[in-house]
């Protein structure tokens, strides 16, 4: 389920290795393109599609109803509009992996708690597909790993194997929570990062940045959730956080960049044409710690710039104290 890059670049995962898939799109036109010119005309459009494989769909309802397992791949923040039409069984017995990489704005919850609460989702035929991986490099075939949590390993370890191959290795987990939070807080560290270089901090304070917001997300962790065992996965953590906070391919970079230069947020969106996900993330977090009455000064200063239009200059300013 989704048309942007990342579903585009598990979409070619899947059919590099043979698996067939039904492939919904809300774009009627994007669907028509890829089913006449085997490209996607707007995410990694250089990938070539073995059409053969792909069911497309534009009825999400039918779509869900033909498939085993569901992928949802849409941005957090267009979710609950676009299941909102779904029945509420139109879940049963199937699994879903989450391939968000936030958190839904409109009630400030992962996508399992969602769908539990709506659709009935058992959490163990739940799991998520996160880190670290660019879908421009899975689109040129570079090397890339890819994590799958679940609080049932036999669903990581099911849904992993489908992905596996010579340009992608997976690594499983039963740490659900966790590496979807982990994703949540590195698309707004990336976003910070991004910030630093517009305002023309060099690589040596960034090293010194990212580290704390390690700390800062690991400290996070241990508030956040109450699964008391779990395999700490250091790729979805810090491999995740240090690709995103460092790669010229990362929309959250790019889009905390433009802030850094001046960009005011809606100008830095029409500049990206993407969505960034650390964005919302950034006001969903800093509520979600405000209820728990507790503090993330890194992500309180990335969310002062961009939703309360303070000084980027000396919000980073309060960064580099808290950095010293």
């Amino acid at each position: 389920m989704g048309n942007g890059s990342w579903s585009s670049a598990l979409a070619k995962i899947l059919t590099d290795n043979g698996h067939p898939i039904h492939w919904w799109m809300r774009s009627q036109e994007a669907l028509e393109k890829l089913q006449s010119t085997s490209h996607n005309p707007h995410y990694l459009t250089s990938v070539s599609y073995n059409t053969s494989l792909i069911d497309l769909c534009s009825n999400l309802e039918e779509a869900i109803d033909k498939a085993d397992i569901i992928i949802i791949g849409i941005p957090s923040a267009f979710v609950v509009d676009v299941l909102k039409g779904c029945p509420n069984n139109c879940f049963e017995n199937k699994i879903v992996l989450s391939a968000i990489k936030g958190i839904l704005p409109h009630e400030n919850v992962l996508l399992n708690d969602y769908l539990s609460t709506h659709f009935q989702v058992d959490i163990n035929r739940y799991g998520c597909i996160s880190g670290p991986c660019h879908a421009e490099e899975v689109a040129t075939e570079k090397l890339s790993y890819l994590t799958f949590a679940s609080s049932n390993i036999e669903v990581s370890n099911e849904t992993s194997a489908l992905f596996e191959n010579p340009y992608l290795h997976t690594i499983q987990s039963n740490d659900v929570f966790r590496v979807q939070y982990a994703a949540v807080l590195k698309n707004i560290y990336a976003l910070g990062a991004g910030i630093a270089h517009g305002l023309d901090y060099g690589d040596n304070f960034l090293s010194v940045y990212i580290t704390n917001c390690f700390s800062e997300l690991q400290q996070f962790m241990d508030v956040i959730s109450t699964q008391t065992q779990h395999h700490y996965n250091t790729s979805a953590y810090l491999g995740d956080l240090l690709v995103t906070c460092y790669s010229l391919h990362s929309r959250n970079r790019t889009f905390g960049n433009f802030i850094g230069k001046g960009y005011s947020v809606n100008a830095a969106k029409l500049e990206l044409n993407m969505v960034a996900e650390g964005y919302f993330a950034s006001k969903g977090i800093f509520e979600i710690c405000e209820k728990m009455n507790y503090e993330l000064p890194i992500v309180n200063c990335i969310y002062s710039i961009l939703w309360k239009q303070q000084s980027a200059q000396l919000e980073f300013k309060k960064i580099e104290n808290l950095c010293s």
